[in-house]
């Protein structure tokens, strides 16, 4: 269900008369105004972002989507085939890596391992300009800042990941850009310490004044520390908005498993969305037209007979598939009618005797189900 590719142009490099000299200045302009159309091999990148200053956007998508190949663009670190990068109203097109206002926080960090954590912040102002005593200085600030001041004199192979990550965002940060560049900051940590990082890191981002664009393949992580989700798929954007629209109204199969809802499309008449595939849902929303239809797992009662006094409508014959933990609760994949997911407890699965290949019925309420246009 990914967006439409539409008509593709042959393409070139970009070339003087696509774009102003480098750093040339558009009056009025402030934040990011990016399209970013990358060819590698057959793949082919081509996504608009634009954000404000203060701004924290985040790229998702499933693994060779082009999130990485966007946050590279930016950063300089591939360069672009056809497009536009402007920053501050600043063209870098064709600005080196190094010359752009541009911060980046690696997966793994990198930080230089023979430098201490003070020197390894130290290094972005250094190369600025600064001397070493007032680098040092705006270094300190930032250990400061991060609750790191007693590792000042430690190496990165004695910081936790942690701490490492947060040396990183403080290097980073230090060189005051005006573009902030993340690629999975908490892939590296354990589940404990990247909830404490995760909270530590909403509160710095909080705080950044300039434009925050981050990659992540979790979907806690967006939620929770951007203000904009942009989803990409196959090189293209597929859905982009708050993290409460895209979760509530998710338009790919991708989104929905994200998300974790059940996701279909289909035709609306009024109460009842008839999909593609045969059956219908009944929603509380009325509607006509293409449509889409999602509900959650947990919305989904299982019955190994027939139910009962359940009308026909909502009501599918089903087989279990697989059985997984999820959370507290155990998520059954289901086939049939209509492939679906439900939660249900331990005591529930057990009661129910539930197995793959075991026969069930299952029912999601009208009142549960949220229907909106496609």
């Amino acid at each position: 269900m990914a967006a439409n590719p539409g008509h593709v142009r042959p393409h070139r490099p970009v070339t003087e008369t696509d774009a102003p000299e480098a750093g040339t200045q558009v009056a009025g302009e402030q934040g990011l105004d990016a399209r970013l159309v990358v060819e590698r091999g057959a793949f082919r990148l081509d996504m608009t972002l634009t954000a404000a200053p203060g701004d924290v956007v985040a790229l998702l998508g499933p693994n060779g989507a082009g999130k990485t190949t966007a946050l590279r663009a930016l950063a300089g670190l591939v360069p672009l085939t056809e497009g536009r990068l402007r920053l501050d109203g600043a063209c870098l097109e064709r600005t080196p890596p190094e010359s752009r206002p541009v911060g980046v926080v690696f997966q793994d960090y990198l930080l230089f391992p023979h430098l201490s954590a003070l020197d390894n912040i130290a290094f972005g102002p250094r190369c600025q300009g600064a001397g070493k005593a007032e680098a040092r200085a705006q270094a300190a600030t930032w250990l400061d800042r991060m609750g790191l001041a007693e590792h000042a004199g430690t190496k990165p192979r004695r910081l936790s990941g942690g701490q490492a990550q947060r040396v990183a965002l403080a290097r980073a940060l230090a060189t005051r850009p005006r573009l902030l560049l993340l690629d999975e900051p908490l892939a590296a940590l354990d589940a404990r310490t990247r909830m404490e990082v995760r909270a530590q890191l909403r509160r710095h981002l909080a705080e950044f004044e300039a434009v925050a664009v981050l990659v992540t393949h979790d979907p806690l992580d967006a939620m929770v520390l951007a203000d904009r989700l942009v989803v990409v798929e196959h090189g293209r954007v597929v859905q982009e908005g708050s993290p409460s629209d895209i979760a509530r109204r998710p338009r790919t199969d991708y989104i929905a498993r994200l998300v974790g809802l059940n996701l279909y499309q289909g035709q609306a008449e009024g109460h009842t969305v008839r999909l593609g595939s045969g059956p219908s849902i009944t929603t509380s929303q009325e509607l006509s037209g293409p449509a889409f239809v999602a509900f959650p797992p947990s919305a989904v009662t299982l019955f190994r007979d027939r139910p009962a006094g359940v009308s026909a409508r909502n009501l599918w014959r089903c087989e279990v598939t697989g059985l997984e933990p999820h959370g507290d609760q155990l998520r059954a994949d289901l086939i049939g009618e209509l492939p679906l997911a439900a939660d249900l407890t331990t005591v529930a699965a057990a009661e129910l005797d539930l197995q793959p290949g075991a026969s069930v019925w299952a029912t999601v309420k009208a009142t549960q189900t949220h229907a909106y246009p496609a």
